[in-house]
């Protein structure tokens, strides 16, 4: 059934009128204060005419096709260094919770025990640490900081 000027209208077709009438103020077509009187008779108004005498003097504007809908429609590139610096964060975040783990399983062994034995964990937290500082201070170095 196509909807004649004398049908009521809904509050989603009156929120799609004044999403237009947004649009319009934004490309400045309108001025505030017609903004906010057209937004006034907008939602006094009842029937499908009603809302179209709002926007009869100005071009359609189809709201899917907005240019700033579409920009931010598209994800951002996820820039490289911070992906580099993101996967940093997560090979120290690992190396850390391994450590982590060690360090309670050896001080479990030696309470239990009665007696602490030679703090192995070192040899684990100690060649990896190593890696992981000499890789991020060798980052570091090659990707010096921009000044903006």
């Amino acid at each position: 059934m196509a909807a004649t000027p004398d049908m009521r209208a809904s509050d989603g077709d009156r929120d799609r009128v004044a999403a237009a009438l947004r649009e319009h103020v934004a490309e400045g077509r309108l001025s505030v204060e017609e903004f906010n009187e057209r937004l006034e008779q907008l939602y006094r108004s009842r029937t499908y005419g009603e809302l179209a005498t709002l926007t009869a003097d100005l071009p359609e504007i189809d709201l899917n096709r907005l240019p700033a809908a579409a920009e931010s429609a598209q994800p951002l590139p996820a820039r490289r260094d911070d992906k580099a610096r993101t996967a940093l964060k997560a090979a120290w975040a690992g190396w850390a919770g391994i450590t982590a783990v060690n360090w309670v399983v050896w001080l479990t062994i030696g309470v239990t025990s009665g007696h602490f034995v030679y703090p192995w964990p070192l040899w684990v937290m100690g060649p990896w640490g190593t890696v992981l500082l000499a890789g991020t201070l060798i980052g570091a170095v090659a990707k010096p900081q921009r000044r903006r």
